[in-house]
This record gives structure tokens, sequence and C-alpha cells, in this order.
């Protein structure tokens, strides 16, 4: 038999590849705002392609594009019809990709994908039962299509991080947990980020973690507080934006500290985040702050690109294929080191 998630983390980090929101969004293939992943319908090859680069960039998990692939968003755009063949496509494509020959990698694992419902309210038990019936037939697909494991994430209600648990477990596939607090550090109930990972480990999360929202520099300090309070290996993967303790998540963040926002609707979130973008080696230090507290589920979410998780995969120690391409400064006209570069040209580096 293949090896699993576990048996593969046993041996060492897993990366998992996230953010297709916004590189879908980047492509020209999703709309901002509605975020909702019908690219797996509409262009199939284009979703493949995006699976394709960041597997070659060095993921071991390829995960089905379903987030905000749910019942309730597919009313909101008045296409709850697609909501099943979105879901099975999406993971035929996941699978397609995940098996194909490259470069003599590995099969890569198939991740299938279910999130916040965003229509959780504690007040209102028939919208936490409906969010329960929509977990459980994103869970349903999942394992029908052949997932290896599934993701629960983006939870910011612990209930519903519960709730979709429960619903993986019910097909009897490991479950990927991560939670993603607002800027309060707590979950919505008032539940630490680190007691609602004990639980949910506790409950039988495989893995236990954090993504999204938070940038490497907030994500931090409540994700070292889950590796101490869960025994379980234990998920990092942040936005790839300079969030701060003043705006610790990437929904508020000023410009440079400039409130005004030429964006049309007045914020950066979600089309004018370039400026506050980590660079690759930043996203490389964080991935390797995580190894050495022995947090090994990595990845980057909404924003993420390749070279990103290129950077993880040989802070790793891995040879990725896409390490081929890494930087090569030397062979640069002004400030290589290549003995053919004449030295005016290197003159011009200086005063550029």
């Amino acid at each position: 038999m293949p090896e699993g998630l576990l048996e593969r983390l046993d041996k060492g980090p897993l990366i998992c590849a996230e953010g297709y929101l916004f590189e879908a969004e980047r492509r020209g293939y999703l709309s901002a705002g509605e975020f909702v992943p019908q690219i797996a319908l509409e262009h199939p090859e284009v979703l493949a392609q995006i699976h394709r680069d960041f597997r070659h960039a060095g993921s071991d998990v390829i995960q089905a594009f379903t987030y905000n692939g749910h019942r309730e968003k597919m009313r909101v755009i008045g296409k709850e019809d697609l909501l099943e063949p979105l879901n099975r496509n999406a993971l035929k494509i996941a699978k397609s990709v995940a098996t194909e020959p490259m470069d003599g990698l590995p099969d890569a694992l198939i991740a299938g994908n279910i999130s916040n419902t965003n229509i959780w309210d504690p007040d209102d038990p028939e919208a936490c039962a409906e969010a329960r019936r929509m977990f459980d037939e994103m869970a349903g697909w999942a394992a029908d299509e052949g997932a290896d494991f599934i993701i629960g994430e983006t939870f910011y209600w612990a209930a519903e991080a519960e709730a979709a648990l429960a619903a993986i477990r019910s097909v009897g596939l490991p479950a990927v947990m991560m939670l993603a607090p607002m800027a309060n550090d707590a979950m919505q109930e008032g539940t630490s980020v680190a007691e609602c990972s004990r639980r949910l480990e506790a409950q039988g999360a495989a893995v236990v973690g954090m993504n999204c929202f938070r940038g490497p520099q907030t994500m931090w300090p409540l994700l070292s507080e889950v590796r101490a309070a869960v025994s379980c290996p234990v998920a990092a993967l942040p936005v790839p934006y300079r969030t701060t303790a003043e705006q610790p998540t990437f929904f508020n963040l000023n410009d440079h500290g400039n409130c005004q926002c030429p964006a049309p609707h007045g914020r950066t979130f979600p089309t004018a985040l370039d400026p506050l973008y980590c660079n690759r080696y930043e996203i490389r230090a964080f991935a390797e702050r995580c190894l050495a507290a022995e947090i090994n589920f990595l990845g980057v979410c909404c924003g993420a690109s390749p070279v990103h998780i290129r950077e993880i995969a040989e802070a790793c120690g891995r040879i990725p294929p896409a390490a081929r391409y890494r930087e090569r400064m030397e062979n640069h006209f002004m400030y290589g080191s290549n003995e053919r570069i004449p030295g005016a040209y290197k003159a011009l580096g200086d005063r550029a």
C-alpha cells in the first residue's frame, strides 16, 4: 500500500501547497471577494496547471480546490445545481495531477477540503445543522473520489471545527484541522487556539494547526502555543503578507501605514495587498523556525506562489524540480561575478 499521511509525517516534514483562491484570481479565472472555485468546471486545464506548478515546486500534497465550494456559497451566487459536479471535478483534477509522472517524484497525496461556512451561529441551531449537512456531503464526495485525507480549515468558531472533524471522521479518513482566529487571538467562543487544538486532537484529528488570515509574524505566537499543547503533528500555513501586532490579520492591513487605499472597495484586502507581500526568504525563515520547533506540516495559504513552496522544500532539505531554476545572481549583467561580465557594467550596478 502507498504511504499515507501519518507514514509520510513519520519520515519527516510534509509540504502542502494552498493559496489557490488568490492564484486563480491573479491568473484571471476567479472573482475576488466572491471567491467561488468555478475554475474546476469552467477551466479545469488551468486548475490542473496550478496544481502542477505547486507540485513542481515541492508540494507533497495536491489539495482539491473546493474551498468555498460548499452549498451556502453556491446559493449566494445562484448556482447550487453545480455544487456536486464542482466538488467531484475538483477532486478528479487533484487526483490526476497527483499521480502523473513528474521528474521522478513519488505520487503526491490527495487531500479533500472542507472549510468555514460563514453561517455558523451558536444562537441558531438550524444554521449549525445546515453547516453540518454541508460538511457531511463534502466529506462524502472526497471519500468517494479517493482522497487520502481531508483538510478542514480556516475555522474561527471552535464548535464549527469540531463539527467538521466529526464529518471527516465519519467517512474514515484522517483529518488535518486548521484554525484561523480573527484579530482577537482566540476562537469566537473565547476558547484559546491552543485549547481548541487540544480538543481537536482528543477528538481524533491526525494533525492540528493554523492556516490563513495571519502572516508569519502574527501566526507564530499562537502556533507555538499550539505546539506546546498537543502531541500530534502540527500544521503551519500562513498567508505571505506582513501582518503586525497592530493589524494581526490581512483583512485590515494598511498600505505601509496609509489608510487610504486606491482599491474601489477602499481597503487593501484582497486585491491591493501587493506592497505588503512577504518575500521568499521570509517564508523560508518561517519554515526553518517551524522545523526547529518540530512543526512539520508546512505550506502557505492565500497569496502563495510556487516560489514560496520551493523555499519551504529547500528549507526541508529537498531538491524539488523547480530548484533547477533558483536564482543565479553570479550571471546577472550588473551584479554577477562571472568573468565574462565587463567591469564597466558592474560599475553601472553600483550607480543604478
